[in-house]
């Protein structure tokens, strides 16, 4: 009788492991093709700001956030976070998850939606910008991120996701969002730009801007013992990188916030050219590389690590 509930036991006690092992969220790779594909296709019109293509990119993200149940952002009513620039209407994609015990602490996740649009004088018949690598692949990530955190509901702190607009013309996105958050509460930025590619390094990798400037990237990568998978410094300094992308507005008042890439910025065949299309992407390296964004992160978002500050910028 003793043996025979003791083999039950052990029986549930391996259905509860089985069980805990199968719901454990994973970056899926499905989703990934399907939000990529969706951000980049034609009828997005290169996401150029102020033009309806950005419009029907705004509202896929905005539907993608309600799926997965995010948060509205501070006080906003929905997640449209909008503003003006010279008198025209633009707006950010904002949600997010609160933290369990450090809620007025933030980690945010990034990438900006928007891209150059269509082209107006070529003569070929594509006249579509549309960036799939830059920066569909980021906004792609930051969705799947949203979905992956929102399972996992093992977040400390705030988990901030948001898709900026205006970054190609000069980061009006990313300002506005930055000018209207403490800075002090932004424990880390992760900005994600240009992860469909692989890096000069292979499969398995990418790089981090700014890597020297906190500890940031060392968190990351102790957090990844185990795995194949290397994050490296910005092999590009001579390009200052660092304060060319949307984390540039909180790394210059002391944020670690610092972009993840794997663009080759000396040879990327496609950067910025009507040949930038899901067709180029290697879209199981990139469902690989969000899937150890996550797993690198997971020590800051449970509040068991905070990296240190960038030095502000001199006034």
């Amino acid at each position: 009788m003793k043996l025979n509930l003791l083999k039950t036991c052990l029986l549930l006690s391996s259905f509860a492991v089985f069980a805990q092992t199968q719901t454990k969220p994973q970056i899926n790779h499905l989703d990934v093709v399907r939000i990529e594909t969706e951000l980049a296709s034609d009828k997005m019109q290169g996401r150029a700001i102020f033009t309806p293509g950005i419009d029907s990119a705004s509202a896929f993200i905005e539907n993608e956030f309600k799926q997965i149940h995010l948060s509205t952002f501070q006080d906003l009513k929905n997640y449209r976070q909008e503003f003006n620039v010279d008198g025209k209407s633009a707006n950010n994609v904002v949600g997010m998850i609160l933290g369990k015990s450090k809620p007025e602490e933030f980690v945010v996740f990034s990438a900006h939606y928007d891209h150059l649009g269509m082209e107006t004088k070529g003569k070929g018949k594509d006249k579509i910008y549309n960036g799939a690598n830059d920066d569909a692949s980021g906004v792609t990530a930051v969705i799947e991120l949203a979905s992956y955190f929102k399972a996992l509901d093992q977040n400390e702190r705030t988990i901030v996701f948001v898709a900026f607009t205006g970054e190609e013309i000069g980061g009006f996105g990313s300002a506005y969002f930055s000018e209207n958050i403490n800075p002090d509460k932004i424990v880390a930025m992760f900005n994600i730009e240009m992860i469909g590619t692989e890096s000069k390094w292979g499969k398995d990798s990418a790089y981090i801007t700014g890597f020297e400037k906190s500890d940031f990237g060392t968190i990351l990568q102790e957090n990844l013992k185990g795995t194949n998978f290397n994050f490296y410094p910005d092999p590009y300094p001579d390009q200052q990188l660092f304060y060319r992308s949307d984390n540039a507005r909180l790394a210059a008042v002391g944020v670690p916030a610092h972009t993840i890439s794997t663009s080759k910025m000396d040879s990327e065949a496609n950067y910025h050219k009507l040949s930038d299309e899901v067709s180029t992407l290697d879209l199981k390296n990139m469902t690989q590389i969000i899937t150890s964004i996550a797993l690198s992160s997971q020590s800051i978002i449970s509040g068991k690590t905070t990296p240190t500050r960038v030095i502000k910028l001199k006034k």
